[in-house]
C-alpha cells in the first residue's frame, strides 16, 4: 500500500466533531483508485462558512460561502509559470470543506455528516487529480467515479 501524505488541519470549533483518521482514510481511497504516486501529498482543511466564502471570494470571485473547495497544485501552471520544488512536485493541492455547510447538506439528505465529508472529500480530491464536470460527459462520469470511490469505503 503506497504511503501518501496527507494533511488533515481541523479548525478548533471542530475538532471533536471529525476524524482526521476517516479523513485519511478518504483520501488514501481516491490516490489509490486514481494510481497516484505512492509520494502523493494533499491538505484537506475543515472549516467554517465564513473562511470557506473568504477564499471563494479571494480566488474564485465568488462571494459566497461552498460546501468544497480543490486548489490544485498545477492548476494555471501549464505553461511553467511557476518553478515548483522538488520536494513538492508530487504535491496535489488543497481541499477545504465547511464543516457547517456538510452538516446541513447531511441533515437535508438525512445522511450522516460523516457521509456528507467522505463526499465532500472525495469529489475535491478528484478535482485535484483532473476531474471535472463542466459538462454532462465529464459530470456523468464523475460522479460515477465518485460513486463507486463511496462504495468501496
Amino acid at each position: 500500500m503506497p504511503s501518501y501524505e496527507i494533511d488533515v488541519q481541523i479548525a478548533p470549533a471542530y475538532a471533536e466533531l471529525v476524524s482526521a483518521e476517516q479523513i485519511v482514510h478518504v483520501v488514501q481511497a481516491v490516490l489509490e483508485r486514481e494510481a497516484q504516486p505512492a509520494e502523493s501529498a494533499v491538505t484537506v482543511v475543515i472549516t467554517d462558512d465564513d473562511e470557506i466564502q473568504r477564499l471563494n471570494r479571494d480566488y474564485l470571485d465568488e462571494d459566497r460561502p461552498t460546501d468544497v473547495l480543490s486548489f490544485a497544485a498545477n492548476e494555471g501552471n501549464d505553461e511553467g509559470d511557476f518553478v515548483i520544488p522538488d520536494e513538492l512536485e508530487s504535491y496535489l493541492g488543497d481541499v477545504i470543506v465547511s464543516y457547517p455547510t456538510a452538516l446541513a447538506q447531511a441533515t437535508e439528505r438525512s445522511e450522516s455528516v460523516e457521509q456528507e465529508l467522505a463526499l465532500l472529500i472525495v469529489h475535491g480530491c478528484l478535482h485535484l487529480i483532473g476531474y471535472d464536470h463542466a459538462d454532462d460527459q465529464e459530470r456523468e462520469a464523475m460522479w460515477a467515479l465518485q460513486d463507486e470511490i463511496l462504495r468501496s469505503l
